[in-house]
């Protein structure tokens, strides 16, 4: 099998969940929505959900749920937290627990949250320009 065969097969296999906290204000979990929508159309990701530690629907567990029904065999968990706080200390691995008992057919894994990636750094360095720019 080529590389891009495997590399192919294996991304199918695969779903993502980008996972966020969720809020009662509606369009802020739409915004997580879009950002797996963008993510599954420019990364070429055939299966990515949103999914929501509260305030929002689906949560961790209805999205694994979900995925599981398509068949996945592996699911990845990218927490859209800019850091490593309580929720993703505790919350979040205690869900993972639960979902590997009641998912023994999945490989479920997490990323690190988004604190730290070098593009972040970029955010902040167009924000700051951006501003400079509305003050001329």
């Amino acid at each position: 099998m080529s590389t891009t065969a495997r590399s192919t097969t294996a991304r199918s296999a695969t779903g993502y969940i980008v996972f966020a906290h969720g809020s009662s204000v509606e369009s802020a979990n739409q915004a997580v929505r879009a950002v797996a929508l963008e993510v599954s159309q420019r990364g070429g990701y055939p299966v990515v959900e949103a999914a929501f530690l509260e305030g929002g629907r689906p949560d961790l567990p209805e999205a694994v749920t979900a995925l599981a029904a398509q068949g996945l065999s592996r699911v990845v968990v990218i927490p859209y937290f800019l850091t490593l706080g309580l929720h993703l200390q505790r919350d979040l691995p205690r869900l993972i627990d639960d979902l590997k008992l009641l998912n023994p057919h999945l490989d479920i894994e997490v990323t690190p949250p988004l604190d730290a990636h070098p593009a972040l750094i970029d955010a902040v360095l167009d924000r700051a320009k951006e501003s400079l720019c509305r003050r001329d």
